[in-house]
């Protein structure tokens, strides 16, 4: 209560949430205006979500695919953009290693070499989309009028449709920047929150409708009432496990060697190095995610018509594969499985180099009690981050993999939108640890200044 009041009376706060509300309200006005030229004919949210690359696409935009609106791209082409940056980054392309090492200017061409490669990536999955939407499957839910009506000039339809959604897209990133400068949080994390976060209560709506009152008039209504608060319970059960392996690290410890009063007598200095359960959070699973929408994408490039092949759901995490004999195997989530598991090990690896640790410490004269310096330190931080990462994946993976793996359970019946766990509640938690560390940031800072106010006060 009393951070509350605190943030109440901090005008600096209250600014930056008034201003990132007023740009969060100008990115649902434009998630309603669907792309001149197309026609939304029913609900594509359920079969947004037997695809896995729509779906991701759906959620990385706060729900705009399933409405077609001129930010349906959202951010998902400048956050594809930013991960391959960052892998390239990492001793592959030379160039952009230099311009790393080269402070506020390398930043600079970094980031406007992410912005051209998410003009192009958002040019490649707009064309994608559409051609898998005028599959058979969409067919009754979405109509490309303005494609139909072209007849021999449909390429220059295409081209139109392709250039409105990427503009959306860039300005979706323009409105997240300005939530960065002057809002609260990151401000594409704060745009994937606000989609995320508007479909919570539809979800607890439909719970509520399937078991309480559903049951009402049947003799069954204490049942209903005791289901609907035990999947109330199950939920915030998980959003506690989110949080935890969020905030969860291994902490190694550290000394400094330094000199005191000019003497040649050192002076250890303790601290930690922290490593986090999960250090790659969503990255893996939107990484697997790319993997298995791959596919599926390149066969809408050559013919939308096998876009619907049976064929397909091999990579599919919430169908199953008929396999000769007549059984069923579910190769798309063990395909998943595989691929969250990897790409977390790879990412944590990347994010934390132990060979480039080691050598900082060597340059700043750190080094961990009872190891070595050099390449037994080295040695010593990949074991420990190999074996705090084996726990983060597993955690990952089985936060990632719970709501498919319900869908195919069958707890739920049809209802797929009842799923819980899943990418959205990481994100979700993780914007909220963000935000809350930003809000105390700003609430030291202005506790320092008024500390600081006093005592000039009580001098004069």
């Amino acid at each position: 209560m009393r951070k509350i009041l605190s943030i109440l009376k901090n005008k600096e706060i209250m600014n930056r949430i008034f201003f990132t509300i007023m740009i969060l309200f100008v990115f649902r006005i434009g998630a309603q205006i669907t792309v001149p030229g197309v026609t939304i004919t029913g609900d594509l949210s359920n079969y947004l979500s037997d695809n896995n690359a729509l779906a991701l696409m759906n959620l990385l935009g706060g729900g705009t695919l399933q409405t077609f609106s001129i930010f349906a791209l959202g951010v998902s082409p400048y956050i594809t953009a930013q991960i391959i940056i960052q892998l390239l980054s990492t001793d592959v392309l030379p160039a952009l290693v230099e311009l790393k090492r080269q402070g506020q200017y390398g930043r600079k061409k970094i980031d406007m070499a992410t912005r051209y490669l998410t003009l192009l990536l958002g040019a490649v999955q707009a064309y994608g989309i559409i051609r898998t939407m005028q599959s058979g499957v969409f067919g009754d839910y979405i109509q490309f009028t303005l494609l139909d009506n072209l007849g021999s000039l449909e390429w220059i339809g295409y081209v139109y449709i392709v250039v409105v959604m990427m503009a959306g897209s860039m300005l979706v990133m323009w409105l997240g920047d300005q939530i960065s400068v002057k809002g609260i949080g990151n401000g594409i994390s704060i745009i994937i929150f606000a989609g995320i976060v508007s479909s919570l209560p539809t979800q607890l709506v439909t719970a509520f409708d399937r078991w309480v009152t559903g049951a009402w008039g049947t003799g069954n209504e204490l049942g209903g009432i005791f289901q609907f608060l035990l999947y109330v319970f199950v939920y915030l059960l998980i959003i506690a496990f989110v949080v935890f392996i969020e905030l969860a690290k291994r902490k190694i410890p550290v000394q400094h060697a330094g000199k005191s009063g000019g003497q040649t007598q050192s002076m250890a200095k303790a601290s930690f190095l922290p490593i986090k359960l999960n250090p790659a959070g969503v990255i893996p699973v939107i990484f697997a995610s790319s993997i298995l929408m791959a596919p599926s994408v390149i066969v809408a490039f050559i013919d939308s018509d096998l876009a619907t092949g049976s064929w397909l759901n091999i990579f599919s995490i919430s169908q199953m594969y008929l396999m000769p004999g007549n059984w069923y195997m579910p190769w798309g989530l063990l395909i998943y499985i595989v691929l969250i598991l990897f790409f977390t090990f790879f990412y944590a690896n990347i994010t934390i180099n132990p060979q480039q640790l080691a050598e900082n410490f060597r340059k700043n004269g750190s080094y961990i009690p009872g190891i070595r310096p050099g390449n037994e330190t080295e040695r010593y931080v990949r074991k420990v981050l190999n074996r705090v990462t084996v726990i983060g994946a597993l955690a990952l993976t089985f936060i990632a993999v719970l709501p498919p793996a319900l869908t195919l359970s069958g707890v739920f019946g049809t209802d797929t939108s009842l799923a819980l766990g899943g990418t959205g509640l990481i994100i979700v938690v993780g914007v909220c640890l963000e935000v809350n560390n930003q809000i105390d940031g700003l609430l030291a800072g202005k506790s320092f200044d008024e500390v600081v106010a006093g005592g000039a006060l009580l001098n004069a």
